[in-house]
């Protein structure tokens, strides 16, 4: 069966990312967005709803990240939903929905930075969906 699973957000960074190195070597940075919704009640008075979403980067697309975004920063993000499982110190299976970023446009710094992961013909490209082929859980560093 064909499906479609593609997240699109626009929002703000809520710290500042976190870059790191799995075992196998591969970049990857994460980071916390945030998105608002507003609407005017019943009453007539203004309401919002902030939520948080936890963004994951791969490759070269990740060290980019780590180079550009900071806390505040207001970023497009282009990618797919996961849901990734592991057992926590308690032995309790522990679940967590993340996007995985495919393209990343940078907004309100000094200059506008457009990146994506890279897509080569016939090679996989991080942050993509062999990104969680390549990469055991074991191999993710948190």
């Amino acid at each position: 069966m064909i499906g479609v699973n593609k997240v699109t957000l626009l929002g703000n960074l809520g710290a500042d990312p976190e870059t790191k190195k799995t075992a196998s070597g591969q970049s990857i940075t994460l980071f916390n967005m945030a998105t608002s919704n507003a609407w005017t009640n019943k009453e007539g008075q203004r309401q919002e709803h902030t939520e948080w979403h936890r963004v994951v980067v791969w490759g070269r697309l990740a060290e980019t990240c780590a180079e550009y975004l900071s806390k505040g920063r207001k970023v497009y993000i282009e990618g797919r939903l996961q849901t990734r499982s592991w057992e926590d110190d308690k032995n309790q299976k522990r679940y967590t929905t993340e996007i995985v970023a495919s393209q990343v446009l940078f907004l309100n710094g000094n200059q506008e930075k457009r990146t994506e992961s890279p897509s080569y013909a016939n090679e996989p490209a991080f942050g993509r969906e062999e990104a969680s082929k390549s990469a055991a859980a074991d191999d993710i560093p948190f």
